[in-house]
């Protein structure tokens, strides 16, 4: 079959990747893609967010199957056109896909369906905004209620800091929703969903905050690993009970099936398993180590949640290895990333046995170089026996490649190699917390 892929990053490439080694899928092409996917496959200079467009490269392409990468072509009803034009579509409608655009309505699923999460209020004014504050405590949680790529939520113990990116939601035009404080690790599972059957993949961890110790502001997502072996025995099958399908039949129920990746960004509390929040796509950057792990052709997976045929779907299989991605960022990233400088290296890194490097903020320049093109790069990924050869093969990967101002987290998945996360028991407090409550 004939794959088109949508969107420019990370998470796409690795999708791209997969594709390719699915021996179902006979070409993949990419839109817009970026200078990693334009090495492997076709790209097409098409706007991911114009429906239009889409629609009529999916018809030149003929294509088979359609997979929508990023949030905001599928708030853009994106999906929905391409459904509508007679194709195979991997992701959700605009209306499903408000579970990730709406903070507010992801809540309001929540307590229909009753899907354990944080305690959580909406505010429209710094009045409510305030007294909400106050209600909760501190830590604070402060979310934009819209899409906010990843850095939109603000966790602090400073009232006067919370209360001040509520005000700027407000200035904005938005709403903001504000939660209790989660304590415990934080875990990403991407569930695959045909909107009545659903199959989970492989739990991963990431690390949003810009700089080492989890210090500094949020990012989109700075490195990511997975298996995850200290999860409690079971954590999957209750995530996929408790959360996935009572959601998925509470959007069925509302009329809008879920047709893709419902992304559950849990914490496992003291009280148990929590969500922090629903994502309507696969995540960026754990996507690229869960794929590097998947021996299941990824194409006849998406193609059976399309049609509505995950329940016939064969059983998935992993690969033993366990997997560390690692972003590199451009200089003054989350800020205002610097575009334009030369990369160099990569080519030496993927000379490396098990290493993967995965192109997202990545352009050619007129002169044929690698250049930087956004906030997030590139991300490395390395597989290993056990976490602690998997960071260092990836690592190994990383060192190989640069460019003026680089930088990258030097402890992703650091604590877990060394056996220090913890789990809280029920009824105790963790001595870790859940470090971004997501975005």
């Amino acid at each position: 079959m004939k794959v088109l892929v949508i969107g420019p990053g990370g998470r796409e490439h690795a999708l791209v990747r997969s594709l390719l080694a699915d021996p179902h899928v006979s070409e993949v092409h990419a839109a817009p893609g970026n200078a990693g996917m334009a090495a492997d496959v076709p790209t097409h200079a098409v706007n991911a967010q114009d429906p239009d467009a889409v629609v009529a490269l999916a018809r030149e392409l003929s294509a088979d199957l359609v997979v929508i990468g990023p949030e905001a072509p599928l708030a853009a009803g994106v999906s929905d056109a391409v459904r509508e034009a007679g194709f195979n579509i991997f992701g959700p409608s605009k209306a499903a896909a408000q579970l990730e655009a709406s903070k507010a309505f992801a809540k309001d699923v929540m307590a229909e369906a009753n899907v354990p999460t944080a305690m959580a209020r909406v505010a429209t004014t710094a009045e409510e905004a305030a007294d909400a504050l106050d209600a909760f405590g501190a830590p604070y949680v402060v979310k934009d209620d819209g899409l906010a790529a990843g850095k939109g939520v603000v966790v602090t113990e400073d009232r006067v800091t919370a209360l001040a990116h509520a005000e700027a939601c407000f200035a904005a035009g938005g709403t903001v929703v504000i939660e209790e404080f989660l304590d415990g690790p934080e875990v990403s599972l991407f569930v695959i969903s045909d909107g009545k059957h659903a199959v989970p993949l492989s739990p991963a961890q990431d690390f949003k905050r810009i700089f080492d110790g989890d210090e500094g502001p949020n990012t989109g997502g700075m490195g990511a690993y997975t298996p995850l072996t200290w999860l409690p025995s079971g954590f999957v099958d209750e995530v996929m009970e408790r959360v996935a399908y009572p959601t998925i039949r509470e959007m069925a129920k509302r009329g809008t099936e879920f047709v893709g990746v419902l992304y559950c960004g849990l914490a496992v509390t003291s009280r148990g398993v929590r969500v922090i929040e629903f994502n309507a796509r696969f995540g960026d950057p754990e996507t690229q180590p869960v794929l590097a792990r998947l021996k299941t052709p990824l194409g006849a997976l998406l193609l059976a949640a399309a049609r509505g045929e995950l329940d016939d779907a064969e059983q998935l299989h992993w690969r033993p290895e366990t997997a560390v991605g690692v972003v590199m960022a451009s200089a003054n990233y989350p800020d205002s990333p610097r575009k334009g400088d030369v990369i160099s290296g990569i080519a030496d890194a993927e000379a490396l046995d098990d290493v993967f490097v995965l192109h997202a903020g990545t352009a050619e320049s007129d002169d044929g170089e690698t250049v930087t093109a956004g906030g997030r790069v590139l991300a490395v990924v390395g597989l290993g026996q056990d976490l602690v050869s998997a960071r260092g093969t990836a690592y190994e990967g990383v060192v190989r490649i640069s460019w003026d101002g680089a930088q990258y987290r030097r402890d992703i998945a650091e604590q877990a190699a060394e056996g220090r996360v913890h789990v809280p028991a029920q009824g105790q407090p963790a001595p870790g917390s859940a470090e971004g409550q997501a975005n």
